[in-house]
């Protein structure tokens, strides 16, 4: 059967005539191979290899798409088909109104918020309107064609095979989709960091009372508190690292990069392994979001990319100054402008159908809040509208397809250039020449510091300086946003205004800002909105960029020590506080400490497992949890810079600040507090990582190395504590890794692991494979190039296509 596979793989590529790693094609041969591509029904090749990762091969884009939502559609069906009744505004239907959605699609609190938010998109014909675009603005033809493949590959799935899936085995709500459906997806992916955060503050915004009456407001220095913890990327479930290091710090001279970006283990933002080849045309492969139609971080015979959550803040307010005889009525300029009314009615299990009014005005829909520490009341002379730049930009698909086709850092570049579509990530990325690549280029709203200057109002004052968030003041037209001349659409900042660091011998990013992408050429003078400087680091990105600098000064780096960065699992923050907090916990009187609940712990055996912890989040280090869970109560207390006793110093951001602050009562607390919770839990002082901090699959638990966003370590992995068991399932963290570089030939030398494996469904083969593997701290070797393909001991080889 291995043979007759190859056979048939070895026929196919011969039909395309060319090499899989062939340059592509001129842009005009483009549109002849795709004047009647599917020849009355789309097909494509897909060739499985180890760990069921598809490699498809297709003779156009149509049918590369078709191939792509086919393979998707087998692996994550379940996962798709339940974003889809999301972007449809069905959840409420079909699961009832109460329940939390899984916020892979926006930040709604329950499934009416999400229904009533999604469904006012679809009532009002946005995305119809983005998708009628034409390029720049809008997608080009051959990802709208990609779209279209993608469609019809989902819907042959359905109808030509059984789902087995239990999470939908057997629904109603599972039905075809059309390629509008696909851009609602890519459009909800787009705002997550502006309206689809403000979901439930739009679906509830709601005229003040008849009365008249002012609601109570909350000072500006609450607010911009609370704004700036909205925006920290401190411990956010949503992250990642990445490092390019430039040739004269690797032993070939070509470029290598690290990709560990920490995402949801479960739902809609989960990677998706794949590679896809047109040959002569296009060879990418990489990790897709589940719905991409492309790779979103990958590599090629030339480049090789990734994203990290950016700082930059992805929208702002305008404060309406409102007409005293209507609330639903603003004044700009002193002239009246009217709220447009959206009145949306979703269906509900079980009950009466729920309607809502949401209201909107020029700058976008009037919110009530961002969050719940951030009150933004409508009150009778003042409300707040919402301004997403993201609401008018299906633009990120057709990046990640310039990425896919790129053949160079400088080519990167100009995509983004090009393109203008990432609006929530930084780009960081190497080339086969040995360039490297930090850009924070992102769909911003364009503030500048002189507009914030010249327009914040009291509040915008205080947020804009914390947070990033600019309040304008609505009232005035001079403060509208305005066009930067090299931008493709008003009202965003351009890409000449985007922090950027080229050949850099290092260049990082841990989620914080574009300052110290590189300590050594840290970058200034970009717009506050983009992010701070001179501020302290995570502890995360101080570890970091201590790593990475250090392999950067020692060179002849290769992508083994890139593997070994991955699962180095230090605890930098172990590394600066543990030995002090032994020593202060052997001076204790009698070996006893209060904890918060008043009572006296022994903690005498805590002193020697953390003199004896190595100061990693290994599976099998001991003392770990331990210093794991009084590092939390310490923060919890004390706060991420209160928990040293020397300060953060702008001149040494990485070293500083450091040494604990074993002074304070909240250090012999938390530690008691922690003694407490790993007793009450049933787990020793002493016990292996690996033990409590798990997954399980098959009904067997999955040991899972790697420590949490405080301790900063590298391989973020985010697990769920419960008091009366410890630590349980992980809910985030590592997800799709990848180490590149390349050695001379077409075929990259690449490791890639997929940390929570290709499939949700519990019935996959491929369920829990890659998981064991990341237990175990192995990678998979990618196999890129025909040869690789062929050699593997697991190919299999499916032809799919449409039937009609």
């Amino acid at each position: 059967m291995r043979q007759r596979a190859r056979r048939l793989v070895l026929l196919t590529t011969a039909l395309f005539t060319a090499a899989a790693t062939a340059a592509p094609a001129p842009a005009a041969d483009h549109v002849r191979g795709e004047r009647h591509p599917s020849h009355g029904g789309l097909s494509a090749t897909i060739r499985y290899t180890e760990y069921g990762i598809p490699h498809i091969l297709a003779k156009d884009y149509t049918n590369l798409g078709f191939g792509t939502g086919w393979a998707q559609a087998q692996d994550n069906v379940c996962v798709l088909a339940e974003g889809f009744v999301t972007l449809r505004g069905e959840r409420s239907k079909y699961f009832g109104e109460d329940r939390k959605p899984d916020g892979s699609l926006s930040s709604a609190s329950t499934n009416a918020s999400s229904d009533l938010f999604f469904r006012g998109i679809r009532e009002a014909g946005t995305v119809e309107k983005l998708a009628e675009l034409p390029p720049p603005l809008g997608n080009r033809p051959e990802q709208k064609k990609l779209v279209k493949g993608f469609a019809a590959g989902y819907n042959a799935w359905l109808r030509q095979n059984r789902i087995t899936d239990p999470a939908c085995k057997g629904a109603d709500w599972v039905r075809p989709v059309s390629e509008l459906d696909m851009s609602r997806l890519a459009f909800a992916l787009s705002v997550l960091g502006g309206q689809g955060r403000a979901a439930d503050a739009i679906t509830s915004a709601r005229p003040p009372a008849a009365t008249g009456q002012k609601a109570e407001d909350t000072s500006a220095e609450a607010k911009a508190e609370a704004a700036r913890e909205l925006f920290a990327t401190d411990d956010a479930a949503m992250g990642s690292n990445a490092v390019a290091f430039h040739g004269s710090t690797t032993a070939n001279g070509r470029g290598l990069l690290l990709g560990n970006p920490h995402y949801p283990w479960q739902g809609g933002r989960r990677f998706w392994q794949v590679q896809q080849t047109i040959p002569g045309e296009l060879n990418v492969s990489g990790g897709s979001l589940i719905g991409a139609v492309t790779p979103s971080i990958g590599f090629t015979p030339y480049v090789a990319w990734s994203h990290t959550v950016a700082t930059g803040v992805p929208m702002n307010l305008h404060q309406l100054t409102l007409d005293p005889a209507d609330p639903t009525t603003y004044l700009v300029d002193g002239k009246p402008r009217k709220m447009t009314k959206r009145t949306v009615t979703v269906d509900v299990k079980g009950g009466a159908p729920v309607t809502r009014d949401q209201w909107w005005t020029e700058y976008g829909p009037v919110v009530t809040s961002l969050g719940a520490e951030l009150p933004l009341p409508w009150t009778t002379t003042t409300a707040y509208a919402l301004n997403d730049p993201n609401s008018a930009n299906l633009r990120a698909s057709d990046t990640a397809l310039g990425f896919a086709r790129a053949r160079s850092v400088q080519g990167i570049q100009e995509v983004l250039r090009g393109t203008q579509g990432l609006p929530w990530v930084n780009t960081i990325a190497a080339d086969s020449r040995g360039h490297s690549l930090y850009t924070q280029s992102q769909v911003l709203p364009r503030i500048t510091d002189d507009i914030a200057a010249r327009c914040s109002t009291l509040l915008g004052k205080v947020t804009y300086p914390t947070a990033g968030l600019a309040v304008l003041d609505g009232s005035r037209s001079d403060c509208g946003l305005g066009r930067d001349q090299d931008a493709l659409q008003p009202g965003i900042l351009g890409p000449s205004r985007m922090p950027t660091l080229v050949d850099a011998p290092y260049a990082e990013n841990s989620n914080d800002s574009a300052w110290l992408a590189n300590a050594d050429r840290p970058l200034r003078g970009y717009e506050r909105v983009f992010g701070n400087i001179d501020t302290p680091r995570s502890m995360r990105t101080r570890g970091a960029i201590e790593d990475v600098a250090a392999m950067a000064e020692r060179g002849k780096l290769t992508v083994a020590d890139l593997q070994a960065q991955q699962f180095a699992n230090r605890a930098p923050a172990g590394t600066l506080g543990a030995a002090r907090a032994a020593e202060a916990c052997a001076q204790l009187p009698g070996g006893m400490a209060t904890g918060s609940d008043g009572k006296a712990v022994d903690v005498t055996r805590a002193c020697t497992v953390l003199k004896n912890w190595d100061r990693t989040m290994d599976a099998d280090s001991r003392g770990a949890l331990l210093y794991d869970r009084f590092w939390r109560g310490m923060r919890s207390a004390l706060g991420p810079q209160g928990v040293w006793t020397a300060p953060f110093d702008p001149a040494d951001p990485v070293r500083t600040p450091h040494t604990l602050n074993t002074a304070s009562p909240a250090f012999a607390r938390a530690l008691a507090d922690a003694v407490t919770q790993l007793t009450t839990a049933g787990i020793a002082l002493d016990a292996r990582l690996g033990e409590h901090q798990y997954v399980v699959r098959d009904g067997k638990r999955i040991q899972v190395p790697g420590g949490t966003e405080s301790l900063g370590v590298w391989n973020k992995i985010e697990p769920i504590w419960n008091p009366a068991a410890g630590y349980t399932e992980v809910s985030t963290g590592s997800s799709h890794i990848q180490a590149v570089g390349w050695d001379g030939s077409r075929c990259p030398v690449a490791r890639t692991l997929l940390t929570y494996s290709q499939s949700q469904n519990p019935h996959s083969p491929h369920f829990s494979d890659q998981t064991r593997l990341f237990a175990q701290e192995k990678w998979v070797t990618s196999r890129f190039c025909e040869k690789d393909i062929m050699r593997s001991p697991a190919l299999k080889v499916v032809k799919v296509k449409e039937r009609r």
